[in-house]
């Protein structure tokens, strides 16, 4: 049996005698499903230590976020290679604590001053409500979303390039429009979003048309930002974006899987992870 460093007990409970968190075990569940592409429940009820019963209810929230799937007796990883785009109302409801979190500390990467370009995404929509009192700002985006938080501030020094493009199901402008706008532009960072992160395909998204924008962004900016909670590691898109050294900085939370945790910092410059316990802060969201 596998055990966390503080010991697990049959009941689910620490050695502390703290019941062990919900999240920690879906994470713990989703990395094991995900390495043997399938796991039964008496195996994870064994590697974790806890009741079928924990076991059947973790893998419906996992099965209804659409991060595995449950079938009789366990569960099967989903298809990695991915062409569908959620909507954005789908993943706006996702890890919404963890993308508060990162999303409040990407905002502390940008200073006074800067021109920053801003992709489209739930966490990235998340983000531009946290850049409001940056003063003298420029932000170019092909969001949606994300250009009607700006605008919606009605500040004299905030600048909002929208390139235009083709709309996504994400509301994401992309296509020729787009990528002939962004590239005769320069940034000092671009901060992204992304539909997966793995160790050999890099970056990823469903959309050819968001990937070919996406990559023009990062062309423009001297700095690439990546804002992705731990449930984006594992998962492939159809286009790669960019690879993993391409990436400046990478900000997530801590229920990315260890294993996760070593390769990006292998091949990441800066990977900056979030602690689980500034997500329930008053002040994070």
């Amino acid at each position: 049996m596998i055990r966390y460093g503080w010991g697990i007990t049959s009941n689910g409970i620490t050695s502390k005698g703290e019941p062990v968190l919900a999240a920690m075990r879906q994470a713990k569940i989703l990395e094991e499903v995900r390495r043997t592409g399938g796991a039964r429940v008496a195996q994870l009820t064994a590697l974790l230590g806890v009741s079928d019963m924990t076991v059947r209810r973790d893998l419906e929230a996992l099965d209804r976020k659409g991060l595995l799937s449950k079938v009789h007796g366990g569960a099967t990883a989903m298809d990695t290679a991915s062409a569908i785009e959620p909507g954005f109302d789908v993943t706006s409801q996702r890890e919404v604590s963890e993308k508060e979190a990162i999303a409040a500390r990407a905002a502390t990467l940008v200073r006074p001053g800067m021109a920053i370009a801003i992709t489209a995404g739930s966490t990235t929509w998340t983000l531009a409500r946290h850049l409001g009192d940056i003063a003298n700002l420029t932000v170019v985006t092909n969001s949606l979303k994300v250009a009607e938080v700006l605008n919606a501030r009605q500040r004299s020094d905030l600048t909002v390039v929208l390139t235009g493009g083709l709309r996504t199901p994400s509301d994401g402008l992309v296509g020729p429009v787009a990528v002939q706008a962004i590239r005769s532009l320069h940034v000092d960072m671009v901060i992204m979003g992304v539909h997966g992160i793995d160790e050999r395909a890099g970056l990823t998204t469903p959309n050819l048309l968001e990937a070919e924008t996406n990559r023009a962004l990062v062309e423009s900016a001297r700095r690439l930002v990546v804002v992705a909670d731990h449930t984006k590691w594992g998962v492939v898109g159809l286009a790669q974006i960019a690879p993993l050294r391409a990436v400046t900085t990478l900000l997530t939370d801590d229920r990315l899987p260890a294993h996760a945790a070593q390769v990006l910092a292998e091949q990441v410059a800066e990977v900056i992870i979030i602690p689980t316990e500034e997500m329930s802060r008053p002040d994070s969201a």
